[in-house]
This record gives C-alpha cells, sequence and structure tokens, in this order.
C-alpha cells in the first residue's frame, strides 16, 4: 500500500522547495520551544535563587523573543505546507481527471462512476488534508520528542535515562495502533463508496422511487450501509482511541519517576530545582507532541488509504491501444463487420456473436430488435468503445484498431440513445460537434432535427440558458438538440441510437424525411419501431445478439420471422388474413 502511495510523491515535485521549507520552519519553531525551559531553569537557578531582579527580567525579555520568533516561524511554514498541499491536490485531481478521461469504456465499467467522483472529491481532499499535516508536524512531533531528551541529558544525564526507556516505549505504542488500523481505514472508504454509490443512484432516480412509493425501502438500504459504515468507523475509532490514554499513561508515570527521582538528587545537591522544572517541562512537551502525533497518525492513516485508491485508478491502464500512423479512406464500403463477438465485463453471453455484414457509403441503414438484443452493442463497436473479443470491423476501408485515437470519431456523428446535454447555452451546445460552425451551419442542423419551434419558443433563442443535463427542457427538445449537435459536425457516418422514441410519429417522420435528403453521409438508425426503418436502404434485425436477417423492409417481411413478428405487432392491421405469423 505504501509503495502505490509513494507514487504519488511526483506531484510534490513542482513544490520541492515548499515542501522543504515548510518543515524547515516548523523544525525552527520546535527549536524555540526547546530553548523555553533552559530559559525558565537559567531564572530560577539564577535569578530567583540568587534573588537577581536583572537575571529574572532579561529571561522574560528572551521567553517573549522566543515566542516571538517561534509565531513568525509557525506562520511562515503554514504558508509554504498550504501552498504545497493544495497545489499538490491540484495537479493529482487534474492528473486523475485526464487519466479517466483516457480509459475506455472498459475500464469505465468496471470501475464506476461513483467510485470515480469518490476519488475524484474526497479521496483526494483527505490527501491534501494529509499532506498539509504531515509537511507541518511529521517531522516536528518527534523532533520534540528526540529533542527533549537530548536536552534532558545536557541538564542531567541519570535522569535522562528516564527519557531513553520512555520514549521506544511510547513510539512502539503509537505505530502499533498505526500499523493495524491502516487497513481498517481502507475498509472504511471502501463502505463510504457503498453508501454514496447509494445516494447517488437515489437522488439521480428519486422520480422513480417516488412514483412507485418507494421511499420507505431505499431509506431502509440506506441505514443499513450507513449502520454498516458506522460499525467500521466505530471499531476502528476504538482502536485509534486507544493511543491518547496508552500514551498518557506513560509519559504519566515517566514523569512521575522522574520527580520522584529528581527530588532525590536535588536534596542530594546533585542537580538544582530549576534543572527539574526543565526536566518536567521538556516531559510535559512530550506530552503535548504525542497527542498531536496521534491525532496526525489517524490523518495520515486515512491519507493513505485514500492515496492507495486514488493511485490503483491512476494504475488502470486502457485496454485499447492506438497507431499513430495517418490512414486514407480506401473503397465504396463504409462499414464492415467480419465474424464479430462481443461480451461485456462479467458478463456470461456474448452480446453480440458472430455478426457480419458490410455497408456501403452513403446508405440508410436501420437496426432493429427487441430490448437487449444487441442494437447499441453494434452501434458502440463502430465507435469503437469497445474493442471486439472475435472478428475485426472495419469502417471507411480500415480496421477500426488502425485509427490514430480521436480520428475515428471525428468522422462519425453520435446521437446516443440518452439525451444528455450540458449546463451552458443552446450554442455552447452545438458547437461541441463543430467549434467553428457558424449561425447558419446551426439553424441547418435545428431544422433537419425538426428542433426550429424549440429555439423559436426560446425567448433568448440560440442564446437560451440550458441547466445541467438539460433538466429545464422536454425528453423530446433534448433528444432533437442532440441531434442537432451531431449534424453540425457534418460527420461521414451518422449513428442515431433509438434517439427519437421521445418524438411523435409525425416529427420523427419528418425528422427521417429529412436525414434521407442529406446524401453524402451514411446514417444508422437504431430504433425498436420499424416505421423509423422500413425506408432504409438495409435493415439489420437482431435477436439474442445474432443478426438474424436483413435486407430491405420488403424482403425481410417476407424471409424474416423476427421481423415480422415486429412489425404486424405494431401494425396489426397489415396482417395477413388467415395466416399465422407468430409461433
Amino acid at each position: 500500500m505504501m509503495a502505490d502511495v509513494k507514487r504519488l510523491g511526483v506531484y510534490l515535485k513542482d513544490y520541492l522547495k515548499e515542501s522543504i521549507l515548510s518543515p524547515l520552519f516548523k523544525l525552527l519553531e520546535a527549536l524555540m520551544d526547546l530553548l523555553v525551559p533552559l530559559v525558565v531553569a537559567y531564572a530560577i537557578n539564577e535569578g530567583i535563587g540568587n534573588g537577581d531582579n536583572n537575571v529574572i527580567i532579561r529571561c522574560f525579555v528572551l521567553l517573549i523573543a522566543l515566542a516571538i520568533a517561534g509565531m513568525l516561524f509557525s506562520f511562515t511554514a503554514q504558508y509554504f505546507a498550504a501552498k504545497a498541499s493544495v497545489g499538490f491536490a491540484t495537479r493529482l485531481r487534474q492528473s486523475l481527471f485526464d487519466h479517466i478521461l483516457s480509459l475506455s469504456y472498459k475500464e469505465l465499467d468496471a470501475s464506476g462512476s461513483d467510485t470515480l467522483i469518490s476519488r475524484m472529491t474526497s479521496d483526494i481532499n483527505q490527501l491534501q488534508t494529509g499532506v498539509n499535516m504531515s509537511l507541518r508536524l511529521l517531522l516536528r512531533s518527534p523532533f520534540i520528542v528526540f529533542g527533549s531528551m537530548i536536552m534532558a541529558f545536557m541538564i542531567d544525564v541519570r535522569s535522562a535515562l528516564i527519557f531513553v526507556i520512555s520514549i521506544p516505549v511510547l513510539s512502539a505504542v503509537v505505530f502499533g495502533i498505526m500499523y493495524v488500523s491502516i487497513p481498517l481505514f481502507a475498509k472504511a472508504q471502501h463502505a463510504l463508496d457503498k453508501l454514496l454509490g447509494i445516494t447517488r443512484e437515489n437522488l439521480s432516480g428519486v422520480r422513480v422511487i417516488r412514483a412507485f412509493c418507494k421511499e420507505d425501502d431505499e431509506i431502509r438500504e440506506f441505514d443499513e450501509k450507513a449502520h454498516d459504515l458506522t460499525l467500521i468507523n466505530e471499531h476502528v475509532g476504538r482502536l485509534s482511541a486507544l493511543m491518547n490514554p496508552l500514551t498518557y499513561v506513560i509519559v504519566n508515570i515517566a514523569t512521575i519517576i522522574l520527580i520522584r527521582y529528581s527530588a532525590f538528587r536535588v536534596y542530594a545537591g546533585q542537580i538544582r530545582q530549576g534543572d527539574v522544572v526543565a526536566l518536567y517541562n521538556y516531559m510535559a512537551q512530550i506530552i503535548v507532541e504525542l497527542i498531536k502525533l496521534a491525532s496526525l497518525t489517524i490523518t495520515i492513516n486515512r491519507s493513505i488509504a485514500c492515496g492507495d485508491r486514488v493511485a490503483k485508478i491512476l494504475e488502470l491502464r486502457s485496454s485499447m491501444s492506438y497507431k499513430t500512423e495517418e490512414i486514407r479512406q480506401t473503397g465504396e464500403i463504409a462499414v464492415r463487420f467480419s465474424d464479430v463477438s462481443f461480451a461485456y465485463n462479467n458478463s456470461s453471453a456474448d452480446s453480440l456473436e458472430n455478426a457480419s455484414f458490410e455497408i456501403r457509403k452513403k446508405e440508410t441503414v436501420g437496426i432493429i430488435g427487441s430490448t437487449g438484443s444487441g442494437k447499441s452493442t453494434l452501434a458502440n463497436l463502430i465507435c469503437r468503445f469497445y474493442d471486439v473479443d472475435k472478428g475485426k470491423v472495419e469502417v471507411l476501408g480500415h480496421d477500426v484498431k488502425d485509427y490514430p485515437q480521436g480520428v475515428l470519431l471525428e468522422k462519425i456523428g453520435i446521437v446516443p440513445q440518452k439525451a444528455v446535454l450540458f449546463e451552458g447555452s443552446i450554442r455552447d451546445n452545438l458547437k461541441w460537434g463543430n467549434e467553428s460552425a457558424s449561425d447558419e451551419d446551426l439553424y441547418e442542423a435545428i431544422s433537419i432535427a425538426q428542433a426550429t419551434e424549440v429555439i423559436a419558443n426560446k425567448k433568448d433563442g440560440l442564446d437560451e440558458w440550458i441547466e445541467q443535463g438539460g433538466r429545464n427542457l422536454s425528453g423530446g427538445q433534448r433528444q432533437r438538440l442532440t441531434i442537432a449537435r451531431a449534424l453540425v459536425k457534418k460527420p461521414e457516418i451518422l449513428i442515431m441510437d433509438d434517439s427519437a422514441s421521445a418524438l411523435d410519429f409525425a416529427t420523427d417522420f419528418r425528422l427521417r424525411k429529412a436525414i434521407r435528403q442529406l446524401k453524402d453521409m451514411t446514417v444508422f438508425i437504431v430504433s425498436q419501431r420499424c416505421s423509423s426503418v422500413k425506408d432504409a436502404d438495409k435493415i439489420l434485425v437482431l435477436n439474442d445478439g445474432m443478426i438474424v436477417g436483413q435486407g430491405s423492409h420488403e424482403e425481410l417481411l417476407t424471409a424474416c420471422k423476427t421481423y415480422q413478428e415486429i412489425y404486424y405487432s405494431q401494425f396489426p392491421e397489415q396482417r395477413p388474413e388467415n395466416k399465422e405469423v407468430f409461433a
């Protein structure tokens, strides 16, 4: 685990100066603290003992100077620690975000969005706190502890032996608890992930939960996960809570022994009263620093657990590799599947099996099938969102694996099954397809997508503000704007993945008619509606991940039983008389 966390140290390299100066100034502050008992001892021995007020005044002024110097050193150390920790967290968060965007759908599916959000937020925040505290206190506390022991030796060697015995015992307690608690903190963070996942799922699906009156069930599930997290935190909390009383007991026993032993030495004339006060002050400083170290240990344990989780995400490597050589389009085939099979992570069955077909450029292709038949999977493989397990996918004459990163998707316009818009103006959202698109280009795409009335009804037109996820738009409006966004790109291949499901039949008809007039574009229409694909040049019929028919509407209606079932279930009035269609 520690090895994984050490890899994150690279994000501190731009703050090497701050990472050195912060503990350095903190050590200077600690040095001021270590000098205080010596000054107090001198004031007692030479000032009070001899009745010399000048010595007492000089010692008082010196103590004020040490306090001011210590405060200035502390403020300086705090500044450098804050600068380094915030910079570290900023660079790490940016690197993690960039890395997540570089991962393929396969790794993103395996990690889950809830886990990735948790790593980006709470885990890195905890790491930032850990770095800040470590820079300020990780060296200071041991420096005070061992410095107190050295100062004790300077005062009286025999009394200092008590420090020699007590400090290793204290160190064993602190580091022993730390060693045991680190895995428990990791377990607690994992339980927190589960709780955050449930929370996010409930917040995003709150309308469905209320529609089915499932609030009590969801509250019960949340309570169970929260209870599990509480039990883990209580367990690790009880373990961590042992640190303070154990260290207090050890230090107080050492203090009692120190005072008793020193009293005999004072009585014997071997040391002076001020020296005993100094020794006691050094023992008290050890107590204070061990309290800080105990708190720091808990923070560092959490940070190590969080750092390990972040490091594991950074260690993930995309399962996809890309070539760098430029390629040119060849031939008249837009898309070709050759005996393609594919299964999702942890799936026991193929989502697509032995799929073979070819589509010529500028053709309109319909993909139809029941829910879960593999329609969206086929569309995802064209875009190379996933790599096939078997066979080969070719786009515009080349294997999709031969395209440099990003080049393939520049040629494809995608309208996803779930219409997703981002916070910003309508213009900003449409320009995702083409940053240099003019308003004329935008209005052309809007017209084809049958979204003219959407813009016309908005007070600010293209500058109308869209809330996150398009919450202030209806489902049909979101779908039409996502279609327009893809059309603004003017791609060579357009894929519409069930993107008209929220449209009425009349609007869907006008949309398909407008898209068929785009002569320079190969169009894939994924749908469960026969009316959406019946006019396509070629229709692919899927059933349980297999292509069970391909051809025109008329050909499939004659030869493909699956297509017949779908079509006559939607248009029962066109079923031939006295002819049994269904099995």
